[in-house]
């Protein structure tokens, strides 16, 4: 039996379940039990039923987690929306989700005025903060006294792809049957799903002491999905806003956090913060990391500072598949992102359909785990399977002798040039070790000799002082470390790349933008 926070609630009501870490705003159990009941009764009142959609449009907060139990403890599909989403992108989720409910937050007043029109299957709206026309208040709503719930089973995050590659897509997974905390069966237990992550969990030391640094957005799958883990459990979730270093590092000392979840982009920018040293991390047990590839050398200097504590897991918000490495296991294999903790990988050549001998690199998928489909789209979800029946994210890799999982990039932005296949990723892992690289992005654009050439494009660290000639600087340093074939061709300047929160590269939107026909004269 997985427990809801209600055992918590009632064994430790004023332990608590989510600070935030900004201005110490704290969530107890006995509060998420009364608050998320109450909130589950308003739903069922309203005639949601399981199965149906809400949707939540907010920013980090203590009550989004309020929320999601309310609609997942009455076996409800629950869908946050990315609150930095242009106004056409949010109300395009809203609609393809088909929620019902619609929960907007008033400290993102743009995003909540967007979604007041067009979108017309809600009708029910929320407002959390203050009061907008047309919108239930939510702490009323919240703050009411209620008894026991009607109906009470387990809902499902329905979340949506981060669109890195193409329009964003909504991944439905299966409800589990049967009464809350019952597992479901093997063939309908997603790979992410709590049924899987928690025995992931355990092994990783969670458990009812745990302090989870998570300062990720929560409408992104991982830091909602461990966050509800870490409630299961009965620990405490520290959130934040905007990732901000030193806050960080100071929070996690704070609060001695015991787990941690981040994106490799926060690792290279708390390896920037002057005298890092000084912060006590020594309470840490394990920090997780995944949702983009983390540079051999980041992760090394990570280890070195951290110790052996850090966790690297792939997987995706589909949930086909998962695999992971500790810390020991990655210096033995540098590189690698692990071996499958459910299913199996396979190493596919697309042109036969046939698996790839160790070594040899082809598209990644996964068999064994759970069939997910994208939302509304019978044509993505067939072109996620193959004839075997796996499936895959759109991965590029190869497995060594011991099955161990190494990524060269997505198969998407993989360049041919001269009919040679190049990997950005590959670059990009050298480049972000030159001192004046803060992030980089490098993609192929079109060529009318070679087809494709590589370039980068790169994000000065804050406060760099660039020479005469910082690109050919950089492409000097590249050369020296990586065959001049897999170097850029040239190097561009950015103040700030199109990265998402989780850590998440829109690479495509740079591409696209280097492809047209007024892109530089190279």
């Amino acid at each position: 039996m997985i427990e809801y926070p209600t055992a918590h609630a009632r064994e430790r009501p004023d332990h608590p379940a989510v600070i935030d870490v900004r201005d110490g705003t704290t969530l107890t159990y006995g509060g998420l039990e009364e608050r998320s009941r109450a909130v589950a009764h308003v739903l069922w009142g309203w005639g949601l039923r399981p199965g149906d959609h809400v949707a939540l449009a907010m920013t980090n907060r203590v009550e989004f987690f309020e929320f999601c139990w309310a609609a997942h403890r009455i076996g409800l599909y629950y869908t946050a929306v990315n609150t930095h989403l242009a106004p056409d992108e949010a109300r395009f989720i809203v609609n393809d989700c088909g929620a019902r409910v619609l929960l907007v937050d008033s400290s993102s007043p743009e995003l909540a005025d967007a979604l007041e029109s067009g979108v017309d299957g809600v009708s029910r709206r929320i407002a959390l903060g203050s009061p907008l026309a047309g919108h239930e208040d939510y702490e009323a709503l919240a703050s009411a006294a209620t008894g026991p719930l009607p109906h009470e089973g387990e809902g499902e995050k329905m979340l949506y792809t981060s669109g890195t590659t193409g329009t964003p897509k909504g991944v439905a997974r299966p409800l589990t049957d049967g009464e809350p905390g019952t597992a479901p069966s093997l063939e309908r237990r997603p790979p992410g799903s709590v049924f899987v992550i928690r025995p992931l969990m355990l092994g990783m030391g969670f458990d009812e002491n745990t302090v989870l640094m998570n300062p990720a957005p929560l409408y992104h799958s991982a830091p909602l999905g461990y966050g509800f883990g870490v409630h299961r459990l009965g620990g405490t979730v520290l959130i934040s806003g905007r990732f901000d270093a030193e806050q960080c590092l100071e929070s996690m000392q704070r609060h001695r956090a015991t787990h941690g979840l981040f994106v490799p982009t926060h690792f290279v920018r708390m390896l920037r913060v002057p005298d890092r040293e000084r912060y006590d991390l020594s309470s840490l047990v394990t920090a997780a990391h995944g949702a983009a590839p983390c540079p051999p050398a980041v992760k090394r200097e990570m280890i070195d500072w951290w110790g052996p504590v850090l966790v690297e897991y792939y997987a995706g918000t589909e949930g086909a598949g998962m695999t992971m490495l500790d810390s020991h296991q990655w210096l033995e294999h540098p590189g690698s992102v692990g071996r499958p903790v459910s299913g199996g990988v396979h190493i596919v050549d697309e042109s036969t359909g046939q698996e790839r001998p160790t070594g040899e690199t082809g598209t990644v998928y996964f068999s064994g785990g759970v069939a997910f489909r994208y939302h509304g789209d019978d044509a993505k979800t067939a072109g996620a399977y193959g004839p075997h029946g796996w499936s895959t994210l759109g991965d590029i890799g190869h497995l060594d002798a011991d099955g161990y999982l190494y990524l060269s990039d997505r198969k998407s932005f993989t360049v041919i040039s001269g009919g040679v296949n190049i990997y950005p990723q590959e670059a990009e892992n050298v480049l972000i070790g030159h001192p004046l690289v803060g992030d980089v992005a490098a993609f192929g654009i079109p060529d009318p000799e070679l087809g494709e050439v590589l370039i980068a494009v790169v994000e000065p660290v804050q406060g760099a002082a660039l020479g005469p000639d910082p690109g050919a600087e950089i492409l000097t340093w590249c050369a020296e470390r990586l065959s001049r074939q897999k170097c850029p061709r040239r190097i561009e300047f950015r103040d700030r790349l199109p990265r998402a929160d989780n850590g998440k590269l829109y690479k495509r939107i740079l591409r696209d933008e280097y492809a047209t026909e007024n892109r530089p004269d190279w």
